[in-house]
């Protein structure tokens, strides 16, 4: 293979991944509706709240989670109808598959019923979180 011609399709590989990386990386944090998914109770650590619970699926190894944990835990200490539980899926795998958790952190916004109103992959945005969750809390009893 002529030199020229290795260059051009290393090129043509990095520029395929540079768009690929950057097209998954616009969806990381975004916020996407629960779609008809709802939360078994038996899945979760804590009962949920009365007004809703922020649910966060981390792992061991996620270098993220723990800067996701300590905003979702402020959320959550600012109003008492609202709690966070955090779901370690080294040790719940089954959950990734059941709950189609391809990315940690992972966060569902659960309203009272278990019904996922919300949820994000990766890093979300504190006012959306916050936002959402308005939403959610304004409409229970």
């Amino acid at each position: 293979m002529p030199v020229s011609t290795a260059i051009a399709v290393a090129a043509a590989l990095l520029v395929v991944a540079t768009v690929l990386g950057l097209v998954l990386r616009t969806g990381d944090g975004r916020r996407r509706a629960g779609r008809g998914l709802a939360v078994r109770a038996e899945d979760l650590p804590a009962p949920l709240a009365t007004g809703a619970t922020l649910v966060q699926f981390s792992t061991a190894l996620c270098a993220r989670c723990p800067q996701v944990r300590r905003m979702l835990t402020g959320i959550a200490e600012a109003d008492p109808a609202v709690t966070h539980l955090d779901i370690d899926l080294t040790h719940r795998n089954d959950l990734a598959a059941r709950y189609h958790v391809l990315q940690t952190p992972t966060i569902f916004l659960v309203d009272r019923t278990g019904a996922v109103v919300s949820r994000w992959s990766g890093v979300p945005e504190r006012t959306a979180v916050v936002s959402a969750l308005r939403a959610v809390t304004k409409t229970a009893p």
